[in-house]
């Protein structure tokens, strides 16, 4: 019991490590920025190509991994994003980190898409919902710990540095896979007609479509705003600059509590949980674009935003197991391939608010899609149920 606990903590490590990975950009958009002499709105594709490209590698992986063992499958996406971290670490110019940044959206797909429903692998099945839970710890800890932590790093030593660390990071979590997580021979894998039928129109899919469209708009709703959350609090909320960096690291701290606190109710209630989570991130994103020059409420709000976010990526996840436990891998592809698009377009969309409207524009975008979140909950009536 031991090692398969063992197991999905190397899983959870290495999601952790890939999702900081594609999110560190987000508290760097300023120093990379102005040191590659780039707009803050064009540093933000780096947050976006890795999203598409993920979008895209999580579903044409599953498919074509075949009969290729899973851990080494999982080993070597993870070496090349921590490949991929050390190369931006050293880019002489933008484009070198853009195309750096493609890879690390690769790594990312494929490894979320295979890892999504390994637990169901990993432990017994009364086990299931908490090794879900500490496996998509991964996720919400690298939204809410690993990019404020990067963030703080790269405040103190230089934002080269903060993408050599989560490089190297990446190459811990290869070793510790390789060691920790035992032969995982290929179950059935995906293909072009599982998809199909996840997708296609009937109850049985419904709870599918509907975790789809929750995933589009929640995800999107939160990075239109998360990706400039920096100059969201300098800009908005008036918050000192030297203090975003450790500011970060309480939404981080909260982050990690909500991550847990939903996981345990989201196996139960995952309806309930999203509605909850989903209110509340309405209420912070609409006080943060409506109280200017309000640090106290700034930081307030911020860490009110890393308790509910916390809970999104797991009671998501558990949304789709629950909707299509017969293909865990197909349906965990799709899952991470809207999510990751989600990531994207929501950086695409704030880049447009910010760079073509005012900084306050991204956090009331934002609440608008989040507010349409709990709108799709609610029709959806009850939860997914799948067969």
């Amino acid at each position: 019991m031991l090692r398969a606990w063992l197991a999905v903590g190397a899983v959870a490590l290495g999601i952790f490590s890939l999702m900081t990975s594609e999110l560190l950009p987000v508290g760097l958009l300023t120093p990379v920025g102005s040191t590659l002499d780039v707009s803050e709105g064009t540093a933000g594709l780096m947050v976006t190509a890795p999203g598409i490209v993920a979008a895209f590698a999580a579903p044409v992986i599953a498919v074509s991994a075949g009969r290729l063992d899973r851990r080494v499958l999982l080993a070597a996406l993870i070496a090349l994003v921590g490949i991929a971290n050390l190369s931006c670490a050293v880019a002489p110019n933008f484009a070198v980190v853009l195309g750096a940044r493609v890879l690390v959206g690769v790594g990312v797909g494929g490894f979320w898409a295979i890892a999504g429903g390994l637990a169901l692998r990993l432990v017994p099945p009364a086990q299931v919902a908490r090794a879900t839970a500490v496996v998509f710890g991964g996720v919400s800890t690298a939204s809410v710990l690993g990019v404020p932590a990067g963030t703080f790093m790269g405040e103190l030593t230089g934002w080269r540095t903060a993408f050599a660390a989560v490089g190297g990071l990446g190459l811990i979590a290869l070793v510790v896979l390789v060691f920790l997580l035992p032969p995982l021979p290929a179950s059935p894998s995906a293909r072009p007609m599982t998809f199909r039928d996840l997708s296609r129109l009937g109850r049985d899919n419904r709870g599918v479509r509907i975790g789809l469209a929750l995933t589009f708009l929640l995800i999107t709703g939160h990075f239109v705003a998360y990706t400039f959350v920096r100059p969201i609090l300098r800009n908005v909320s008036g918050v000192d600059e030297g203090l975003i960096g450790v500011l970060l690291l309480g939404y981080g701290v909260a982050g990690v509590a909500g991550n847990f606190a939903a996981g345990a109710r989201a196996s139960r209630e995952a309806r309930r949980t999203l509605l909850t989570i989903t209110a509340a991130l309405t209420t912070v994103l609409t006080l943060l674009a409506l109280l200017h020059d309000v640090p106290a409420a700034g930081i307030t709000l911020l860490i009110v935003w890393g308790l509910a976010y916390g809970g999104v990526p797991v009671s998501l996840q558990t949304w789709m197991l629950t909707a299509a436990p017969q293909a865990t891998e197909a349906a965990t592809s799709l899952f991470v391939a809207v999510f990751n698009l989600s990531i994207a377009l929501g950086a695409l969309l704030g880049a447009l608010a910010v760079d073509g409207i005012a900084t306050a524009a991204a956090p009331w975008l934002g609440a608008a899609l989040v507010f349409l979140t709990a709108l799709t909950a609610i029709a959806a009536r009850r939860p997914p149920t799948g067969r």
